[in-house]
């Protein structure tokens, strides 16, 4: 070995540098950097080896020497060298480690034996790097004058290898070949399968080129062509369209803004061919810029006498609702300028909600237009879809307002506590600013992306409860709760709109068939038990119906309809009053409760059994509605000595609560003075007056704490039966509201304590000794 048997090692990444080449190499790391300034100061040859990772352990075997040209540092503190290969070498062992690696090499001279093999070998690589050359977009002149001057074929393998775009782990393959033979096939492999790429890239170009000047080439023939029809005074079915377009965009009286982005949309659609692909898309967005109704709007006459006639008319009762909208109405006629407030109807379904907002669109002489929210839980319902995505289009409002044609609808949005949050936005979020007074002027749809006006627009919101809608948004509605219909109410909607609705449906007319009132009440009574009429109108149909199959046979020329035939066509009845039975025994109360679909009874019932004090609660019961039969069994055992009840047979037993219909999940504070009842009827074996229904919540104290919901509990008492209601000594306000006809049917008794409950409610005699 002589001395430059031991050389310099210099690690490098990503590159890979052939004998006979220069090549650029950028330094990187202490070591690498002080390794690089020793060669330099020195004068000694480097030799440089590919590095997969950090560490001596992850270098390659085999580099090639170098001497190095240049040392540079750029000004951002970076350095490269520029290195010339010289030749092949093998580490045999590393001599130093620090500052810089310093091993011994055997370096590997190059010693060709020309036979026919090799040199025909090379001539074809030589040809097919002039090949490979001629398909590169920008090849420099000097690189084919250099593949033609070079002599040794091993040279020529070397700078193909090194000027390839390879992987680093390929070229450190073809270096590490020292059979010529060998290497050249892998050369002539690798540079085989660049060729294939470049010219099926070339191919690609050229495809690309031919198709933009057939773009280029019909624009400008339709271009002449336009100026042709010009000069003919004719014009192709585009152009007229255009044309059309372009008076419509005067037309639409469209705000600054708005009528610029139109414009812009519009000079891009005359620059594009019928066939291009944003041609349907530019031509559909301009469809609906151009459709929405920028500046229609009907003139308002509100005209209070005749808007009352007409929700007389439409509705019967709900006389409260009516006066609130004559109110809203009679403001908005004074102060027609004015921010009209969001109206809300709240009530159970059936009552008339959707129809009270037709009824003021035809009051105010506005077109009507409904919203769906049920089962929305995409933002993009609301606010649209923006136009990069395929098929989209504008949300609900927009689409709303497009259908009315008006900028000043009346626009009811249904079931907005039927809205729901996902993973894809929050609808209710996106109606707060569709309902916000201070903010629609400027609604933004995404998919029109330019403000929409909304101030005009009559906004009225339907919900079946309030408890789903989140409080911002709630408090930009003014809520009209509509409660359930009376049994007469009922009546007279069946008399005056349901039975006409359902002869026109069924093909019959009033000479044909009657049905009397007696029949109707029955029905009402019977067969249905809602707070709406949807249900009732649904059987008036089925009798209807029954009485079309006798006059289309021709069997009868008019049917009349009494209480008789109701249960022979319906059936038998499907409710009926079965307090009396309920409560026939100690331990069984009967609560008021208010459901999404209006009032309903509930009973409630008491068991003791041995055990150890514990309270059961079965029924499927919600965790308020828990709480208050805890705090109502606490009462009972604290009032243990005054209600006559043995304390020693409370611990030694277990009371069990159960209210019926488990399926059915119940919850609320409501139901505490019946509980209350229940176990003091329970413990004390006097029974629950069978015609006594309540509603309360207890305290601990006793005291009766008042609940809402009393009119709806009210209606439903009077249709069971219940002819004692004890309420809330703190709810006599609400007595106003509950019907005329239903506190006629109904004796009120107003507690302050569970004492006054207990005291109109139970029994004075124990059972065993009331049955003696």
């Amino acid at each position: 070995m002589n001395a430059e048997d031991v050389l310099i090692i210099l690690p490098v990444t990503n590159a890979v540098l052939f004998p006979g080449v220069v090549l650029p190499i950028a330094v990187s790391g202490d070591a690498a950097l002080a390794a690089a300034q020793e060669a330099v100061r020195t004068q000694r040859r480097v030799g440089l080896l590919l590095q997969t990772e950090a560490g001596a352990e992850n270098l390659h075997g085999v580099g090639t020497a170098a001497t190095i040209v240049r040392f540079i540092t750029a000004p951002d503190g970076t350095h490269h060298l520029i290195a010339q290969g010289e030749e092949r070498f093998t580490v045999l062992d590393y001599v130093s480690r620090e500052p810089f690696l310093v091993a011994r090499i055997e370096t590997h001279k190059e010693l060709v034996v020309l036979d026919s093999e090799i040199e025909a070998r090379g001539h074809h690589l030589r040809e097919k790097a002039l090949e490979a050359v001629q398909l590169l977009p920008h090849a420099p002149g000097e690189l084919v004058n250099a593949i033609r001057s070079i002599e040794s074929i091993s040279v020529l393998a070397d700078m193909v290898a090194s000027f390839m775009d390879l992987k680093s782990a390929d070229k450190q393959e073809i270096l590490a070949t020292f059979d010529l033979k060998t290497r050249l096939d892998r050369v002539l492999s690798l540079l085989g399968r660049r060729i294939e790429v470049l010219k099926v890239s070339r191919q690609i170009d050229e495809r690309t080129r031919e198709a933009f000047d057939e773009r280029q080439k019909e624009a400008v023939l339709r271009e002449r062509l336009k100026q042709i029809q010009k000069e003919l005074g004719d014009t192709d079915t585009s152009s007229a369209e255009l044309e059309d377009l372009k008076q419509t965009l005067k037309d639409a009286g469209m705000p600054a803004e708005v009528e610029e982005q139109a414009q812009r949309e519009l000079k891009r659609l005359e620059r594009m061919g019928d066939s291009s692909a944003e041609y349907s898309m530019t031509r559909t967005y301009l469809d609906w810029l151009l459709a929405m109704p920028w500046s229609k709007v009907d003139p308002e006459t509100v005209d209070i006498d005749a808007a009352r006639a007409i929700l007389n008319q439409d509705h019967y009762g709900l006389e409260k609702v009516k006066r609130r909208i004559l109110e809203f109405l009679a403001v908005r006629k004074l102060n027609p300028e004015g921010r009209s407030p969001i109206l809300c109807f709240v009530g159970p379904p059936g009552v008339g909600k959707t129809s009270l907002g037709q009824s003021i669109a035809k009051a105010i002489g506005l077109k009507f237009g409904r919203v769906s929210l049920g089962g929305v839980h995409d933002e993009a319902e609301i606010r649209g879809h923006r136009r990069t995505y395929i098929g989209s289009l504008p949300g609900n409002i927009a689409q709303a307002l497009r259908k009315a044609g008006r900028r000043n609808p009346v626009l009811m949005l249904d079931e907005v506590d039927k809205l729901s949050a996902s993973h894809q936005g929050d609808p209710f979020s996106a109606l707060l600013e569709v309902l916000d007074p201070e903010q629609n002027n400027t609604f933004r749809d995404n998919y029109l992306a330019v403000p929409f006006d909304l101030s005009k627009v009559l906004f009225i919101g339907t919900a079946n409860v309030l408890d789903s809608i989140p409080a911002p948004l709630r408090d930009r509605m003014e809520v009209i709760e509509l409660t359930g219909y009376t049994e007469e109410e009922k009546l007279q909607i069946a008399k005056r709109y349901l039975l006409t609705r359902q002869l026109t449906a069924n093909g019959l007319t009033p000479e044909k068939v009657e049905v009397s009132d007696q029949a109707l009440r029955r029905v009402i009574v019977d067969y249905t038990r809602e707070a709406g009429v949807r249900s009732l109108e649904r059987q008036i149909g089925a009798l209807l119906r029954n009485a079309a199959v006798g006059i289309a046979s021709g069997n009868s020329h008019k049917v009349a309809i009494g209480p008789e035939e109701v249960a022979r066509i319906l059936g038998a009845a499907r409710f009926e009053s079965d307090v009396a039975l309920h409560t026939s025994t100690p331990g069984v109360a009967t609560g008021l409760a208010w459901t999404p679909a209006g009032g309903d009874i509930l009973f409630i019932e008491s068991s003791q059994v041995r055990g150890s004090g514990k309270l059961i609660l079965t029924g499927q019961l919600g965790d308020v509605m828990k709480e208050s039969a805890q705090a109502a069994v606490t009462w009972v055992k604290s009032q243990a000595g005054r209600l006559a009840i043995d304390p020693l047979s409370l611990d030694d037993s277990d009371l069990h609560i159960h209210v019926p219909a488990g399926a059915i999940p119940k919850d609320g504070p409501s139901a505490g003075v019946a509980i209350a009842t229940s176990l003091a009827s329970l413990l004390t074996q006097r029974t629950v007056r069978a015609d006594v229904a309540m509603t309360g919540e207890i305290s601990l104290r006793g005291v009766v704490m008042p609940v809402g919901g009393i009119k709806e509990k009210c209606v439903a008492a009077a249709r069971a039966g219940i002819r004692t209601v004890i309420l809330p000594a703190r709810n006599r306000r609400d007595l106003e509201d509950i019907p005329e006809s239903v506190r006629a049917k109904l004796e009120f008794v107003w507690a302050e304590r569970i004492d006054d409950v207990l005291a109109r409610a139970l029994d004075d005699l124990p059972a065993q000794r009331a049955a003696a």
